[in-house]
């Protein structure tokens, strides 16, 4: 069974994030730029289930630029067997992302896809979800644990009223939480073995898939900046300050 892995390329966690001047976006020149956490989180679950013998091929696919190559080889050192690179220089929407997925699920064929919930830079958490429609395939998102067996996928999630567990058939879309489990720590030989491994390079237009922006953003902001606190000498001080601001 074949393991496809979206990776996407997000400012890197520890950065702080700066807005452009003219509010058109947030600049990303010179800033480090690094694999999605979430996304990480997926391989290595791919990872593992191939390590167990359930899977026989990791694939990590990436959409964005030609400098894309550099993360991708990070996904090759973690372990993938191979990588898909669809280059495409425009900014690409949860939707053109599953849509160009949708092709290439039908050109490699995988038993699972694996996603991150989320990307960390938009917070759409939506790529999954419309890929399982678009594909027409059971999903089972935000995966706590995970589990394959007899062709089929049984999924512990968080829920508000604690944990719920799905069971789903394969072909299926799944997308990881946080606490699936921790990504391994890449090893200086496993980046040279990466740089024999091959990546597939395909343009975007050649999917098939147009670029097409859905929404617009009219306008970028950073959050207001936090106030200097107050110090009181009593509760009676604290509860008029409150009342003051109307907060109580």
């Amino acid at each position: 069974m074949k393991i496809l892995v979206g990776y996407k390329r997000v400012v890197d966690y520890n950065v702080r994030v700066q807005v452009k001047p003219d509010g058109s976006g947030v600049a990303t020149e010179g800033v480090k730029l690094s694999p999605n956490p979430f996304d990480e989180i997926a391989l290595e679950e791919a990872l593992r289930l191939r390590e167990r013998g359930v899977a026989s091929e990791v694939i990590v696919v990436g959409i964005g630029p030609a400098d894309l190559t550099v993360h991708l080889r990070n996904g090759l050192a973690m372990g993938a067997n191979r990588a898909i690179h669809v280059v495409t220089g425009d900014a690409v929407q949860p939707l053109t992302a599953a849509r160009a997925l949708l092709k290439l699920v039908e050109k490699e064929q995988p038993g699972l896809v694996i996603l991150g919930k989320q990307a960390i830079d938009d917070d759409n958490n939506q790529t999954g979800q419309m890929l399982a429609a678009l594909w027409d395939r059971p999903q089972a998102t935000f995966a706590s644990k995970l589990h394959i067996d007899a062709g089929k996928a049984r999924v512990v999630r968080e829920v508000d009223a604690g944990l719920e567990t799905l069971e789903i058939d394969l072909p299926a879309v799944v997308t990881t939480d946080l606490r699936l489990n921790e990504p391994r720590f890449i090893k200086l030989p496993d980046i040279m073995k990466s740089k024999s491994k091959p990546i597939e390079a395909l343009e975007l237009a050649a999917l098939g898939v147009e670029p097409g922006d859905h929404l617009e953003a009219t306008h970028y902001a950073p959050p207001p900046k936090r106030g200097k606190g107050v110090m009181v000498k009593d509760v009676a001080e604290l509860v008029a300050a409150l009342k003051n601001k109307g907060l109580v």
